[in-house]
């Protein structure tokens, strides 16, 4: 049986991880952590799913790792890295779908992947995950006369635009291309931006309602538009890509994986 912790247990994705860690039959869930205030702390972390199983909502300790084999964090950069290091102190495993990293917090999670298995990927989506590989393809075959521009929605509580799983497929595509993102990305548009220019890649992010994550890769050439596109109507299908991703990493001791990794696509 795979012990595991969850991070941000009473939110939007802490509830899905919480219910298809309880569900499964393999694993067993190890804790269940929020932030220091949360009216939840305390609680019998299965009630927030509606099937009690004895552990209690608790605030971050070092503590509350010692024993698990896995941590899955979904909450933000701060808050990952100080799990992180409690989990290479204790040699537990994690699945990171946190975003919104800085170069040298990304640092600091390849330095951690040293002593600690890790998977790390912007969307745990198993469907998501072929649309990568898919717009590696056709970035290869459209590679000339086509202007590329990635669109995505989600929720109006979302604090960071682009999302991190549409920069990561403006990296995708730049990476097919031969470009380099950062100097060739332009986010959003606004007044006289005069004629495109053909080796940028653009992104629009739209922001609303209870949106869980839409992301389209358009090829726009002339005389015809080829797009590719994921829609996720729940985040169950995230929090059972994590759950895919913790038991890969069962075998895996040390090193820093992506979810292309887990589901054989690289």
């Amino acid at each position: 049986m795979m012990k595991v912790v969850i991070a941000g247990a009473s939110g939007r994705m802490g509830r899905a991880l919480l219910e298809a860690v309880i569900e499964a039959p393999d694993l067993s869930l190890h804790g269940a952590l929020e932030q220091p205030g949360s009216p939840c702390m305390g609680r019998d972390a299965g009630e927030l799913v509606g099937a009690a199983c004895g552990v209690r909502v608790s605030e971050f300790s070092d503590a509350v790792v010692v024993g698990a084999d896995v941590l899955i964090d979904f909450t933000r950069p701060e808050g990952t890295l100080a799990h992180m290091r409690a989990c290479r102190a204790q040699r537990v495993k994690m699945v990171v779908g946190t975003t919104g990293f800085s170069p040298e917090q990304r640092g600091m999670i390849t330095e951690a992947a040293a002593d600690i298995g890790i998977v790390m990927a912007p969307n745990m989506s198993v469907g998501t995950n072929l649309v990568f590989k898919l717009i590696a393809t056709a970035a290869e075959v459209l590679n000339d006369g086509y202007d590329i521009e990635i669109i995505e929605a989600h929720h109006r509580h979302k604090i960071d635009a682009p999302s991190g799983t549409a920069l990561r497929m403006g990296e995708i595509v730049a990476a097919a291309l031969g470009r380099d993102l950062q100097k060739c990305a332009v986010y959003g548009r606004e007044g006289v931006t005069g004629e495109r220019d053909a080796a940028t890649i653009g992104f629009s992010a739209v922001r609303g309602g209870d949106i869980v994550g839409e992301h389209t890769v358009m090829f726009a050439g002339t005389g015809e538009r080829v797009e590719v596109s994921v829609k996720s109507a729940s985040r169950a299908t995230y929090a059972q890509g994590a759950v895919r991703a913790a038991r890969w990493l069962r075998n895996k001791a040390t090193g820093l994986y992506d979810m292309q990794d887990v589901l054989g696509l690289t």
